[in-house]
């Protein structure tokens, strides 16, 4: 688990540097010292469709610190390179059998070292993969297809990959935008527990089966003291209904004990209704953890100033528990609406719920020294009190409507490529 340190201790490790300079800010334990940005090189190619090529690449879509190596991180990859389709809720899978995995980088020379795959498979052995769920089993009412057009079905070992979190033992959880399941994988990536809102013995509450289609469970991570599983989902549920919630600021935050089964649920409220919303959760203390919220938007040197792209600490000390006891499909209601409709602060505060406390602590716009170029800031980790990571979501190299493009960034003009940059805060986690 990531371990903070001392204000204390950062203080005398920083007092010979400048005051913006991460290079200079050393982990005591290793001695290692980061860079502003570390970036993925030369990823393998997956293959190509006519001219462009689809890369492995891929990962980002959360990240894992390794708490006994800390040159080493682990990123993860989601279903599988995709673009929308053509036609309504469709996408388009330029490899349908790929397997959704963990990769393991080192941060050798200021660069991301590929060393290894985890790949995710189900409970006998067999490899997992990115397509959609039947109905009632997950499904979110997608449509998978080929390149060639050809409807690809459905598959119970779909799983749609976003929240990484790393046990003691060194076994994997895994949540997703499916189900969305929450899946509890050995080191090797074998299944052993697969937990959503319909399955026996442990469950996720029967609500959040209402999240927005492939906006699921974005965030998962597991507090210090590895008892208690945390998830928050990306965007507010579906809860009655896509119109009902229209401008809701309301996005649940899901914790499981994990040796019960028991949940809470408290309500985090986005900035704006327009926004892709929560990309990553990631534990500070087993109360206290850092959310990433951001646009969808690539930011370039004369719109930066229009980008959304910011961490905040979050603290559920004092939030309610909006948990309902009956476990009905809406959650708990209040004069006949889901949480989701009462949509704003003002609101809330009405019925006594009170969101958990949020502080801004970093804005990927301001406090990174070059331009943040990426549209996804996916992946988050806490290296110490004052110094944390984020990654990105390079969507395997590609974009598209119908037709698969290779990825550019705007400001830079090239292909997306997997990067961490290391940002150290102005004030430190508490």
């Amino acid at each position: 688990m990531k371990r903070l340190y001392s204000v204390l201790g950062i203080a005398l490790l920083c007092a010979s540097c400048s005051k913006d300079d991460v290079s200079k800010i050393i982990d005591p334990i290793v001695n290692l010292t980061y860079p502003d940005k570390a970036v993925a090189m030369d990823p393998k190619v997956l293959g190509t469709i006519g001219e462009v090529k689809v890369y492995n690449g891929g990962y980002g879509s959360s990240m894992v610190q390794d708490p006994n190596d800390k040159t080493v991180f682990y990123l993860l990859t989601d279903r599988g390179p995709n673009i929308d389709g053509t036609e309504k809720d469709s996408k388009v899978f330029a490899n349908p059998m790929f397997t959704p995995q963990i990769g393991k980088f080192r941060l050798k020379d200021n660069v991301l070292v590929f060393e290894s795959a985890i790949e995710l498979k189900n409970k006998n052995g067999v490899k997992l993969n990115g397509l959609p769920n039947p109905e009632g089993k997950g499904g979110s009412g997608e449509k998978a297809l080929d390149t060639n057009g050809k409807d690809l079905g459905k598959s119970e070992d779909g799983i749609d990959s976003e929240g990484l979190a790393r046990a003691a033992d060194g076994s994997w959880w895994v949540s997703d935008e499916y189900g969305p399941h929450i899946v509890h994988f050995d080191a090797s990536g074998k299944e052993i527990e697969r937990i959503n809102p319909w399955t026996t013995g442990k469950k996720l509450p029967l609500v959040f089966a209402k999240r927005r289609p492939n906006r699921g469970m974005e965030g998962l991570t597991i507090t210090p003291d590895g008892k208690t599983l945390v998830g928050i989902m990306q965007f507010p549920l579906y809860n009655p209904s896509k119109d009902a919630v229209k401008n809701s600021l309301i996005i649940r935050i899901v914790t499981m004990d994990i040796a019960t089964g028991n949940t809470k649920q408290y309500v985090y409220m986005m900035e704006r209704s327009d926004l892709q919303a929560v990309s990553e959760i990631a534990a500070v203390s087993n109360s206290t953890f850092i959310v990433l919220e951001r646009d969808g938007a690539y930011a370039t040197e004369e719109t930066r100033g229009d980008v959304f792209k910011k961490i905040y600490q979050i603290d559920l000390a004092g939030a309610t528990d909006i948990s309902d006891d009956n476990n009905g499909e809406k959650g708990r209601i209040f004069d006949g609406k889901s949480v989701e409709e009462l949509k704003d602060a003002a609101t809330l505060a009405k019925y006594n719920i009170k969101p958990v406390t949020k502080t801004l602590v970093a804005d990927l716009m301001k406090d990174i020294k070059e331009l943040y170029p990426h549209d996804k800031a996916e992946g988050l980790a806490v290296i110490n009190s004052s110094l944390i990571a984020v990654c990105n979501d390079d969507d395997f190299g590609v974009t598209g409507e119908g037709i698969y493009k290779s990825k550019i960034l705007p400001a830079i003009k090239t292909v997306d490529k997997n990067s961490i940059y290391f940002i150290k805060l102005k004030t430190p986690l508490k």
